[in-house]
C-alpha cells in the first residue's frame, strides 16, 4: 500500500492484539491485526461465536482498550485517548448498533433516540423533528411514545438504529445487528442500515456469523484463530 492510499483509509488498525490472561494461563483473542477501510465502504466480519468479533468492535469504538497495536479512525489515534477524549470520540464519531439493543427502559423510542444527542448538546425542537424523521426512517414514526417493553425485538432494534444514525456519524459500528430477530425482521434491519450508509457516505463495520451480510457488504473478511482473512463472495 503506498503513501498515498494510506492517507485515504478513513480506519487504519496497525498490528493489533487482544490477550486475556486468567490464573494459570493467557489467551490470544487477536493476533497481529492489520486492516484498513475507505470512508463510505460496507464491510462485514464473519466469524463464529467467541472468535473475537465483539472484541474488535469494541476496540474500533473506543470502548476495550488493545494489548498492543494501533487504531487511528479519521486521523485520530484512539488507542491514545484518554477516557475524556474516548468519551468525545464516541460521542461525535461513532454510532452503535448493539445485538441487544441496549435501550433504556424508562425511556420512550423517541427519547431512546434523542438520547444520543442529548450528550452531544442540549436538545431543540428541532432535535425532536430529528428524532421523529429517524424513526419514520425505519418505519416506526407511529411508536415514538412507546416504551421498549411495548415493542418487539425487531421494533426495537429499529429504534437502536435510529438512535445510531440519528447523529449522522461517520462511523457505524453494528454488532450482531439481526442476531435476535425473524429472518423477515432482520433483512428490514440490514435494508435500513444499508441505505443510510449509502446515503450518508458512511463507514458501515458489521461483525456477524450470519453469510447473508456478505451480499449487501464491498467486501467481506473473515475472523478466526485470531487474524482477519479476506472472504470470497
Amino acid at each position: 500500500m503506498t503513501a498515498a492510499q494510506d492517507e485515504k483509509d478513513f480506519i487504519q488498525v496497525r498490528e493489533l492484539s487482544k490477550l486475556f490472561h486468567s490464573a494459570d494461563s493467557e489467551e490470544h483473542i487477536l493476533s497481529d491485526l492489520n486492516f484498513t477501510a475507505q470512508r463510505g465502504e460496507i464491510i462485514t466480519v464473519l466469524g463464529v461465536s467467541g472468535t473475537g468479533k465483539s472484541t474488535l468492535l469494541n476496540m474500533l469504538g473506543g470502548i476495550d482498550r488493545p494489548t498492543a497495536g494501533s487504531v487511528v479512525i479519521g486521523g485520530k489515534d484512539v488507542t491514545r485517548l484518554d477516557d475524556a477524549g474516548l468519551t468525545a470520540f464516541r460521542r461525535d464519531t461513532i454510532g452503535f448498533v448493539f445485538q441487544f439493543y441496549n435501550l433504556i427502559p424508562s425511556l420512550t423510542a423517541q427519547e431512546n433516540v434523542l438520547s444520543a444527542l442529548e450528550a452531544q448538546r442540549r436538545l431543540t425542537r428541532q432535535d425532536e423533528a430529528e428524532a421523529q424523521q429517524a424513526l419514520n426512517s425505519v418505519g416506526l414514526s407511529a411508536k415514538a411514545d412507546k416504551f421498549p417493553e411495548q415493542l418487539s425485538g425487531g421494533e426495537q432494534q429499529r429504534v437502536a438504529i435510529a438512535r445510531a444514525i440519528i447523529k449522522h456519524p461517520p462511523l457505524i459500528l453494528a454488532d450482531e445487528p439481526t442476531g435476535n430477530l425473524d429472518p423477515q425482521t432482520g433483512e428490514q434491519v440490514m435494508k435500513v442500515l444499508v441505505e443510510h450508509a449509502r446515503r450518508t457516505a458512511a463507514t458501515l463495520l458489521i461483525v456477524s456469523h450470519n453469510p447473508a451480510f456478505c451480499a449487501i457488504s464491498d467486501r467481506s473478511l473473515s475472523l478466526a484463530d485470531g487474524r482477519l482473512t479476506p472472504r470470497d463472495t
